[in-house]
């Protein structure tokens, strides 16, 4: 059961009903981590803007497939199903590169690559060595995308921290947890 206050509709600050309204039409309902979110309508926008502006640093695949390695690795089993839903209707994964992913893999080198550093990243709380650099960049990861991939960390972090503190209850299709595989 979620541990914090997600309002009701009718609670709902005016500052984030048409955020709101924007995830209910994309999604056709309002995932709890949003309404949950929706009772402060700054940290709702924080996360929808932060959301927005990255999605022009990486391609979507690359996105869900960091996605999907950071939840992963930082345990957090309501944005592995997010981000599983998200992936497969909106990405246009498949069942095995969601696997993958989660696994810190990909069947795109390149992919397998950024999962790869991406979980290395949540693992060593940033402090990857030179090696793992050099893996990503031997993937074809220039700096400036490098800086791109761990901002997208970073961000889904922040998702992930705020749904582990909340244990946001799972509105959508559940994934086998994030201490299995794929």
């Amino acid at each position: 059961m979620s541990r914090l206050h997600a309002p009701s509709p009718d609670e709902v600050p005016d500052g984030a009903k048409g955020i709101l309204d924007n995830v209910g039409a994309q999604f056709g309902f309002v995932p709890n981590m949003f309404a949950t979110l929706a009772s402060n309508p700054t940290v709702l926008d924080v996360v929808m803007t932060l959301q927005s502006t990255l999605s022009r640093v990486l391609d979507a695949k690359t996105r869900h497939t960091i996605a999907l390695a950071v939840s992963q690795a930082n345990g957090c089993d309501y944005c592995l199903a997010m981000h599983t839903y998200v992936s497969s209707q909106l990405g246009g994964m498949s069942s095995e590169d969601i696997g993958l992913a989660r696994a810190g893999s990909s069947t795109d080198p390149k992919r397998a690559a950024v999962a790869r550093f991406a979980q290395q990243v949540v693992d060593s709380h940033g402090q990857v060595s030179d090696a793992d650099l050099a893996v990503v960049r031997g993937a074809g990861y220039t700096d400036p995308q490098i800086l791109a991939i761990v901002t997208v960390v970073v961000q889904v972090l922040l998702t992930n921290f705020l749904n582990n503190v909340n244990q946001t209850d799972i509105d959508i299709p559940a994934v086998s947890p994030a201490g299995t595989p794929g």
